[in-house]
C-alpha cells in the first residue's frame, strides 16, 4: 500500500509562463531578469550583450558622478531621485557608514522595491532615510533636516519604468497609455490626450520634444478622436502616428538616399511619448522649482549635480547655473557638459543621451 503524501506534496506544481522561441520576449516571461538574485549568470549574459535586464537599472555615469560630489564621510546629502537605487548605494559606500544620506522619489512603486533592497543590505534610518516626495519639494525636506553637503537629481525615465508596459512608458509593448511617474496622482496620458485641442497639442509635442512632424501627427489623432476613436494604449498611439506619417516626403541622406520610413516612425514615436510624460508629469515645472530652490538646500562648498537626458531638461539646467553663478551664489559651475564615455554607452544603451553639469555653491 502506498504511503498518503504529505500536504506539501499534494499542492498543485505552478509552472512558468512558457514562451515561444529561445528567449523571452514579454516582461512577465522574463522571470530570470526580474530576479537578479537568484539568476545572476543570466542577468550578467544580458548585460553582456549591452542590454540592461527587465526590471532592473543600471545606473550612469557613477564614477564621474562621485569625483564631482566628492563625498567625505559625515556629511549630509540628498539623492533626489532614488530609482533602483543604484546611486544612493554608490554614495552610502562613499559615507562609510558615516553621515546621513536621504534618498526621494515620487514612485510609490518602485521606491517601495529598492527601499527593500537597500534594507537587506544593512542600511536602517541611522544611516539612510527614503521620502517618497517629489524633488520640487527640497525646500520642505531642508526645513526637516538642514542644508546638504552634496545633491543628486538624475532626471531620467528608470528603465523598470519604461520595461513595464503596466506603466505605458513605451510603444515597444502594448499596455494602458498612461505614463505618470506616480500612477496614484493626477490623471494619465489617455485622458490629457483626450483633453488637448489640435493646436494645443502641436505645442506640445513642439516645445516639450521638438517633434518635427507635429502638425502631422496632431491633425491625425484630432481626427480620429472626432471620429469616436478613444485613444487608451501605447499601441494605439503608435498606431495614430504610424497612419499620420505614411504619406510624408521623406527626406534624404547626404548621398541622396531616403531615409527610411520606418526609422522616422520610430523616432517620431519616441518623441510623442517623451512630450506626453513631461505634460502629464509637469516636468519643466518641476525642474525650474528644483533649480530656483538648489542653492537653498545647500551648505557653503556644498556641491550638487544633475544628469539630464534631453535638450529641454539640459537647457533649464545650463541656465539657471550660469544665472546663479553670475549672482555669486554658485563659485563654481561646469564649463560645459560631461559625458559618459564610450565604453560605458557600448554596455549600457540608454546612457549614450545622458549629460552631467555640476555647480559648487559659494
Amino acid at each position: 500500500m502506498m504511503e498518503n503524501r504529505n500536504d506539501g506534496e499534494n499542492k498543485a506544481h505552478k509552472r512558468r509562463i512558457h514562451y515561444s522561441g529561445r528567449y523571452p520576449r514579454h516582461f512577465a516571461e522574463k522571470y530570470k531578469e526580474l530576479n537578479p538574485e537568484r539568476y545572476q549568470d543570466e542577468v550578467a549574459h544580458v548585460r553582456a550583450k549591452g542590454n540592461t535586464p527587465a526590471g532592473t537599472h543600471v545606473p550612469i555615469m557613477v564614477k564621474e558622478i562621485l569625483e564631482v560630489l566628492a563625498i567625505r564621510p559625515e556629511e549630509q546629502g540628498f539623492d533626489a531621485t532614488l530609482g533602483y537605487g543604484g546611486h544612493t548605494l554608490a554614495m552610502l559606500q562613499e559615507l562609510k557608514g558615516t553621515g546621513h544620506l536621504y534618498s526621494g522619489d515620487i514612485d510609490p512603486i518602485e521606491s517601495r522595491k529598492t527601499e527593500a533592497r537597500i534594507r537587506s543590505l544593512g542600511y536602517d534610518d541611522d544611516r539612510w532615510s527614503l521620502r517618497q516626495m517629489n524633488f520640487c519639494d527640497i525646500d520642505k525636506l531642508v526645513a526637516e533636516t538642514g542644508p546638504f553637503d552634496f545633491i543628486l537629481a538624475d532626471l531620467g525615465v528608470s528603465s523598470m519604468q519604461i520595461d513595464n508596459p503596466e506603466r505605458g512608458f513605451t510603444y515597444r509593448a502594448d499596455g494602458p497609455l498612461d505614463l505618470r511617474l506616480n500612477p496614484e496622482a493626477g490623471i494619465s496620458a489617455a485622458d490629457r490626450l483626450a483633453q488637448m485641442g489640435r493646436d494645443e497639442l502641436i505645442g506640445m509635442l513642439r516645445e516639450n520634444a521638438d517633434e518635427p512632424y507635429a502638425e502631422e501627427i496632431a491633425r491625425q489623432i484630432i481626427r480620429d478622436e472626432k471620429r469616436g476613436l478613444a485613444i487608451r494604449t501605447t499601441q494605439q498611439l503608435h498606431g495614430e502616428i504610424e497612419q499620420a506619417l505614411k504619406n510624408i516626403k521623406l527626406p534624404r541622406l547626404e548621398d541622396g538616399r531616403p531615409v527610411a520610413r520606418r526609422e522616422i516612425i520610430r523616432k517620431s514615436s519616441a518623441r510623442v511619448f517623451q512630450a506626453l510624460r513631461i505634460d502629464v508629469n509637469h516636468e519643466y515645472e518641476v525642474l525650474y522649482a528644483f533649480m530656483a530652490k538648489l542653492p537653498d538646500a545647500l551648505r557653503a562648498g556644498g556641491r550638487a549635480a544633475i544628469l539630464t537626458f534631453h535638450s529641454g531638461e539640459d537647457r533649464i539646467v545650463k541656465k539657471a547655473f550660469k544665472a546663479f553663478h553670475q549672482q555669486g551664489i554658485y563659485r563654481e559651475i561646469a564649463d560645459g557638459v560631461i559625458r559618459p564615455s564610450r565604453e560605458e554607452c557600448y554596455a549600457n544603451s540608454r546612457a549614450r543621451s545622458t549629460k552631467l553639469r555640476w555647480a559648487v555653491k559659494a
